[in-house]
């Protein structure tokens, strides 16, 4: 078992970790995305959950877990009861029951209970994920429980943490809302793929969120913390065309995670300029006055389609694959040809586009 220090808790909980929604019948989504990668197998798992429209009794209210498993193969199972939902307006805490012996209220539980009463559902925290679900027309399945012991939030080891998207996602003005609540941690513990049980200790793992009453037109995402020959490196990087009040931009991040320091380069500190193709190849440079860094993921898979909130529910709208390429070069501006911090490189990295239009590649001006 995991053990961890509840200051290292606080001292890596980003802001937006806690459950959004306030009441009310407008459209709205919280999505959260976990995240484990077992590097001697070159496996990764990735569970999604989601809920839209809370209240209920509206066209697109439910639930949904997703998980993304060995060989990009894909697992799925929707949970229309929205009072079966349960979500901490304080801390990073969720779950879904659907098939439980229990008739109260859902709420946390040990994870011997969870097991216990839950034969099919979900609860997450930031040191636990658990669940299981089922195919009922294949009968493929998945239990999962492993803990987490987070590394890094989204800044700076030991400052306080920041807002993926600015301090002025506080405000509500983007929509959706994103935020990367740990962009490295360890995970321990196993999961049950239709039979096979895979065990892992301290294996890289990942969590992000996203939530909002409205929905991203068009996006893509690059995200890896399991490199070659680097334990201590976590990247995410991403863009969207997104709202802002009464318009749309376009806009990108890179974040990087590397020996303590945090790299960021977002819109009000740097210049982020990024060429995507349909499918296969992500090029993304960023540049502010004391760094700069080039990514480029590249893929031969033909990619597995994923659902994800629009304004039409959770439909068929993204492609993704972790076993993507990826190399990575972080420069310092101590001179003009710039000084090499980081060359790295991983063939375990998460690539994803979604929205549209794809039909041709997608360039920054």
């Amino acid at each position: 078992m995991l053990s961890t220090d509840p200051n290292l808790l606080l001292s890596t909980q980003t802001p937006h970790s806690a459950y959004h929604y306030r009441g009310g019948n407008h459209r709205f989504f919280e999505g959260w995305y976990y995240r484990v990668t077992i590097p001697d197998i070159k496996q990764t798992f990735a569970f999604m959950y989601s809920i839209e429209d809370p209240g209920g009794n509206q066209p697109h209210s439910g639930g949904a877990a997703q998980i993304l498993g060995p060989d990009d193969e894909y697992l799925w199972r929707t949970f229309p009861d929205t009072t079966k939902f349960w979500a901490s307006a304080n801390v990073l805490a969720l779950g879904h029951w659907g098939k439980t012996n229990l008739s109260t209220q859902p709420f946390y539980l040990l994870p011997n209970e969870f097991e216990y009463h839950v034969q099919e559902g979900y609860q997450a925290t930031a040191t636990l994920n658990q669940g299981i679900i089922k195919d009922p027309g294949t009968g493929h399945y998945c239990r999962w429980q492993y803990e987490i012991q987070p590394v890094y939030g989204w800044g700076n080891r030991g400052q306080q943490q920041q807002s993926t998207a600015g301090f002025l996602s506080s405000l509500q003005i983007f929509e959706p809302g994103w935020q990367i609540l740990m962009s490295h941690g360890l995970a321990t513990g196993s999961i049950d793929w239709n039979g096979y049980v895979y065990e892992f200790t301290n294996a890289p793992a990942y969590c992000e969120k996203n939530w909002g009453g409205a929905f991203p037109k068009r996006w893509f995402w690059v995200n890896c913390n399991s490199f070659d020959g680097e334990a201590d490196l976590a990247l995410t990087a991403g863009g969207g065309r997104r709202g802002v009040l009464w318009w749309m931009e376009s806009v990108a991040m890179v974040g990087i995670h590397y020996k303590g320091k945090f790299y960021e380069f977002v819109p009000w500190n740097s210049q982020v300029t990024w060429n995507i193709a349909p499918w296969g190849r992500w090029e993304i440079r960023a540049r502010n006055c004391q760094y700069e860094v080039e990514l480029i993921g590249t893929t031969d898979l033909p990619g597995t389609r994923l659902r994800a909130p629009t304004e039409n529910g959770l439909v068929f709208c993204c492609s993704d694959t972790m076993q993507g390429m990826l190399s990575l070069e972080l420069r310092e501006l101590s001179s003009n040809q710039g000084k090499i911090i980081l060359k790295a490189t991983s063939n375990l990295c998460g690539l994803e586009i979604g929205g549209s239009p794809w039909d041709k590649s997608w360039q920054s001006r």
